[in-house]
């Protein structure tokens, strides 16, 4: 197994859990998009044959499941797919006895499910590392390829403005918190009434270094005014289809398209955490057209999730 000596802030993450973008420092964030560029560039090699990961997804997912799996077979690892469906997990088996018992035959676990403390449940009674793969309050994995995706396109990401316009959900909560790390102005534009946690909102200002900002408005023009990423995310995210009707009502006029890219820096890109739904949250245009990095961005996730793995296996 190759040691990690190159990204010394790494070494602490080693055997940790990853259940908040917050749950590292500023230093090891940018570590950990070194290695991630590193990987992506062939110009590290990491060996963890013998590790083993397991997957317990409760949400569906294309791009989180698969990413993760191809992850750990270029690090030489193997992946276990526990599907809720088809094993004790989806019968009730208590997360205390699951989490013990899994312990004993993988070296981590990466959870995709609805409630944050469910998850938190998991870290408290596993031996073994906890990823989240997304709950209803974060999804910091993806945050870390946004964020390796932003440095790619302006070579650097301090004092750069990302702008997210949509519902403040899991994403916009990561993109804050991340971003305060890494010193990202972060712009969260919503209609009134869908606005991120005031706790995560809190909680990113107080992470932010001095000249960062981390700020909600309710106007999408001014959301996006000079920014460096214009990001978005479907209106209304799995477990609130009921609210889909209601939702696109409240989002009309929100929606990323040609006129708010006009608005933003000359240079600025367009990401999207997919899937994506054309006309509604972003238009074909933003999507396809030249400033759009969303497949890169996608890509992104099995890099920056090699680089996680890596630092918590390692």
């Amino acid at each position: 197994m190759a040691a990690l000596s190159g990204y010394p802030s790494l070494a602490d993450l080693s055997g940790h859990d990853f259940l908040s973008s917050a749950d590292v420092s500023g230093e090891q964030t940018t570590a950990l998009l070194d290695l991630a560029a590193d990987l992506k560039a062939g110009r590290m090699s990491i060996d963890l044959s013998g590790k083993v990961l397991g997957l317990i997804f409760s949400k569906a997912s294309t791009r989180t499941r698969v990413s993760f799996t191809v992850a750990m077979a270029r690090l030489g690892g193997q992946t276990i797919d526990l599907n809720p469906q088809v094993s004790q997990v989806g019968r009730g088996e208590p997360v205390a006895d699951t989490a013990r018992v899994l312990s004993r035959y993988v070296d981590a676990l990466s959870i995709r499910t609805f409630a944050q403390e469910e998850l938190e449940e998991y870290a408290h009674w596993a031996s073994i590392p906890v990823v989240n793969a997304l709950t209803d309050l974060e999804h910091p994995c993806q945050a870390l390829a946004d964020y390796l995706t932003l440095r790619e396109a302006f070579g650097a990401v301090d004092g750069l403005t990302l702008s997210y316009v949509g519902d403040g959900n899991n994403v916009a909560h990561s993109l804050m918190l991340c971003g305060a790390l890494l010193g990202v102005n972060v712009r969260i534009g919503c209609p009134q009434g869908y606005a991120p946690s005031e706790a995560v909102l809190q909680q990113s200002r107080a992470l932010a270094g001095e000249g960062c900002s981390i700020e909600v408005v309710h106007d999408p023009v001014s959301a996006v005014r000079g920014a460096h990423a214009l990001y978005t995310d479907v209106w209304a995210s799995m477990g609130q289809e009921e609210e889909k009707g209601e939702r696109k009502q409240a989002f009309s006029g929100w929606c990323l398209n040609e006129d708010l890219v006009a608005e933003a820096d000359a240079r600025a890109i367009v990401l999207h955490c997919l899937p994506a739904y054309r006309g509604l949250e972003i238009s074909s245009g933003a999507m396809e057209g030249s400033s759009s990095r969303i497949f890169d961005q996608a890509e992104n996730r099995l890099h920056a999730q090699q680089a996680l793995l890596a630092a918590l296996l390692s």
